[in-house]
């Protein structure tokens, strides 16, 4: 039984759910009703929790074949960013969690994944291909500023020679511009940045605790700097709010460095549809009709269309306009390169003390 106390509005700013229904998963839900005695004053906002996990394996093989990676690995379950689209909201319910709050503010961090990662590369089946992160939970969400744990993970990699391509949209990612930087010379770093839209009152609402778009270029900037390749992530394009933003976005990505660029439009997988109706009629109902007809739109007359093939792109009229849109623009900016795979012929596992080296 999963027990769901209603917040009020005085405890959920900053934010991005609104609700905190039980997971799929619950056999049964009890819902906690106003009966009009709770006293009338503010409420303590909703704090953070964090607890600690350690995995048997750190990382995950995928076998969808319209993602382009085999191998990642999330140091975090649940995410602060609070980002309402997140389509990694659903993986909550796995847990007994609510996709919901409980997705930005019931958290687990998994601080023995280095030391995991560290077993699992030296196990002699073991074949380097690149580990990508990012690509469920954000490795630079808040929490990572105490706990670490992207930084040990990333300096396995580094001690292993091993190919890493990581999507963030968090600024902390500049503190390990020391690891990336040299192993990006060697053809082993890649970075993806996420970037919705340029408009900070948009963003501030729909992605709450998320570095400010100027602030996402200013990291963009700097790691280019350094000589890290980053991708400049368009996604996801939110149809009748942010899509008119779609070619200023990459021109502003190009100016800060950036050198080849993605987008999707958005897709509400599972309880994010209903996450996400709830946010857009609360904060733009002027045009939340548009919003949500224009997705069912791109998904064939429903909220999400999970075909491989077209999920990540979409279907219909709009969705084609929205890819020529980019395209045209792209090619303008200089974003339209095809990239040379990340390297794998530099794996190798470091000795370890008390190892006998090899005479050859």
């Amino acid at each position: 039984m999963s027990i769901r106390i209603p917040p009020r509005q005085d405890q959920i700013k900053g934010r991005g759910a609104r609700s905190n229904d039980a997971g799929r998963y619950e056999r049964h839900s009890v819902e906690a009703v106003d009966d009009g005695w709770t006293p009338d004053q503010d409420l303590p906002p909703l704090r953070t929790e964090v607890s600690e996990e350690r995995p048997r394996r750190i990382i995950t093989r995928n076998t969808s074949p319209d993602v382009g990676f085999e191998l990642s690995i999330n140091p975090y379950r649940g995410c602060e960013h609070g980002c309402i689209y997140c389509f990694a909201r659903p993986s909550h319910a796995y847990l007994g969690f609510s996709p919901g709050l409980d997705f930005e503010t019931k958290l687990i961090a998994r601080p023995a994944a280095a030391e995991v990662l560290a077993k699992e590369l030296a196990a002699p089946s073991y074949r380097a291909r690149v580990i990508a992160i990012g690509t469920n939970t954000d490795p630079y969400q808040p929490l990572e500023k105490q706990h670490r744990i992207m930084r040990r993970v990333l300096e396995v990699l580094r001690d292993h020679d091993h190919p890493v391509a990581i999507v963030t949209k968090g600024s902390l990612i500049e503190r390990d511009i020391d690891i990336l930087a040299p192993m990006a010379a060697k053809g082993l770093a890649r970075v993806g940045i996420s970037v919705t839209t340029l408009d900070p009152s948009v963003a501030r609402v729909m992605e709450p605790r998320v570095p400010s778009p100027a602030r996402r270029l200013e990291t963009i900037r700097r790691l280019a700097d350094a000589g890290i390749e980053v991708r400049a992530m368009v996604s996801p394009i939110v149809p009748a709010l942010t899509d008119h933003e779609l070619e200023a976005i990459l021109a502003a990505a190009a100016g800060a460095g950036a050198v080849v660029a993605s987008s999707i439009p958005l897709r509400l997988p599972r309880e994010v549809a209903g996450l996400f109706r709830d946010w857009v009629e609360q904060h733009f109902p002027d045009r939340a009709a548009r919003i949500l007809n224009r997705v069912r739109e791109i998904h064939g007359g429903r909220d999400y269309d999970p075909e491989f093939g077209k999920r990540m792109t979409g279907q219909g009229h709009w969705a084609a306009l929205l890819r020529q849109r980019f395209d045209i623009a792209a090619a303008r900016h200089g974003l339209n390169r095809r990239l040379p795979p990340l390297r794998t012929d530099l794996f190798r596992v470091p000795p370890r003390p008390g190892d006998q080296l090899s005479l050859f």
